[in-house]
């Protein structure tokens, strides 16, 4: 996990503000503390099978008229081999289709263990990778949209592979990471309730 302050944070802050407006994507703001913006960032470029190459950002104010905060940690944002060759779904595995999930998500038990932001509050839009290789099939062909259990949660302590941690949903490579993710959200929850927006780009979208 690394927090970024300061002029770098400004910079930043303002790079993916650009790329949401483009997009009539929400991006938070009014001045209003913990007011998040979760954003998930996909890699295009040569991305890793099994690996957990994506990044999630979370760019925020921690009070009244402050500075922009950026959080950031590495993620999966598609699903692991296992379930690629082993699909649960007849249709086939998922992977979330990149865009804006507003008011989708909401602090509540992961799988009935632990507290994780969970898809509850709105449908989400996958693809259904159904040919039982190890790669990501990413058609719009295949697009599917419901309620999928497409939650945003932790692997291990400090996961290496993807494996069975994803089958689709939005998943911290550290478990660190994601408890300090999951203080952000409930600061968030405690002043504007229980309701989340998660955005996924592409990091093509910044080209």
């Amino acid at each position: 996990m690394a927090t970024i302050e300061g002029l770098q944070a400004e910079l930043i802050a303002n790079m993916y503000r650009e790329v949401m407006e483009k997009k009539r994507y929400a991006f938070f703001d009014r001045d209003k503390p913990y007011n998040l913006n979760i954003i998930g960032v996909r890699r295009v470029e040569d991305p890793i099978p099994n690996k957990f190459d994506d990044t999630i950002v979370v760019i925020y104010r921690e009070r009244l008229d402050g500075p922009w905060v950026i959080f950031t940690a590495d993620i999966t944002t598609d699903p692991g081999q296992y379930w690629l060759m082993n699909p649960t779904n007849v249709d086939g595995t998922a992977i979330l289709v990149p865009g804006q999930y507003r008011s989708v998500y909401k602090r509540d038990l992961h799988q009935g263990k632990y507290e994780a932001l969970c898809q509850r509050g709105g449908n989400v839009r996958v693809y259904r990778d159904n040919d039982g290789d190890r790669n990501h099939d990413m058609s719009d062909k295949t697009i599917d949209t419901g309620f999928f259990g497409i939650n945003i949660h932790k692997a291990g302590s400090a996961s290496v592979q993807v494996d069975k941690w994803s089958a689709g949903c939005q998943v911290f490579a550290r478990s660190a990471d994601f408890a300090d993710f999951m203080d952000l959200t409930e600061e968030a929850e405690q002043r504007y309730g229980n309701s989340f927006t998660y955005t996924l780009l592409l990091e093509t979208d910044f080209s």
